[in-house]
């Protein structure tokens, strides 16, 4: 997405040199501290340590919103299970839910798929989802949420989980509760918008104060109505301008 963006920009501005390089958002991050990149895209908050890195080395990092993402909860379409809370969800990655007959439906063995470590969103889905708990099961790893779209859609037993924009692509995604007797959310754009869905995560862009101008003109690019048609266009949801929904989800409310 920030290749967009970046394309765009340059487009506008053919003489700025807008260099990108990708990597894990902690790269990402200390790339910035060490002003060895004037702007870092990350799918995430800064983390405490992180924050406290930086106040320690006297760097207040200016922070902006930019996008707004959930985390879908995928299973293959034929999967007979409508409905997730998130304690059956981390007992399944922690071995405790073994068989999706635990959790209404069929007498399958749970396959999980998990993407690999260090990635945006599986640092997310473990502190949001396994507070803490380690993945003890067997798990299938897969590098991308295409790989992980692809590996669901073939097994009837899998489960995985993969960006919004993915969510339906050959899958199914769960409707999804914080809790188990409170209502589930179906993940899409208007309950991720207005943070009903749980797994909700922002896309976020962090500059060092005081940075250079083109740094500056490219994070107004991003915030700015065209740059926010962009985010939206690759299914994710716009958080720098206002969103208007024509109607409501029928699913938000129902229960687990």
């Amino acid at each position: 997405m920030i290749r967009r963006e970046r394309g765009a920009f340059v487009a506008l501005y053919p003489d700025a040199a807008v260099e990108i390089r990708a990597g894990a958002s902690r790269e990402a991050i200390r790339a910035l501290f060490a002003a060895e990149c004037d702007v870092a895209a990350i799918a995430r908050e800064l983390e405490s340590e992180e924050r406290g890195a930086a106040l320690r080395g006297g760097l207040e990092l200016e922070g902006y919103r930019f996008g707004r993402d959930g985390v879908a909860v995928v299973v293959h379409p034929g999967n007979p299970v409508q409905n997730i809370a998130l304690d059956d969800l981390r007992g399944i990655y922690a071995g405790r839910v073994k068989a999706w007959s635990e959790v209404g439906g069929a007498n399958l063995a749970v396959r999980p798929v998990f993407q690999a470590p260090g990635a945006d969103i599986t640092t997310f889905f473990a502190q949001r989802v396994m507070q803490g708990e380690q993945v003890q099961v067997p798990v299938v790893y897969e590098d991308s949420d295409s790989d992980v779209v692809a590996y669901v859609a073939a097994h009837p037993e899998a489960i995985g989980f993969v960006s919004l924009a993915w969510a339906d692509r050959g899958v199914r995604a769960l409707r999804v509760a914080s809790l188990k007797g409170l209502p589930v959310w179906k993940p899409d754009p208007e309950t991720v918008y207005g943070g009903d869905y749980p797994l909700t995560r922002f896309m976020n862009l962090y500059a060092r104060p005081g940075g250079r101008a083109l740094a500056n003109g490219f994070i107004t690019y991003v915030t700015s109505r065209d740059g926010q048609q962009l985010v939206h266009e690759q299914g994710l949801v716009p958080t720098a301008v206002p969103v208007r929904f024509v109607r409501r989800s029928s699913m938000l409310g129902s229960h687990h």
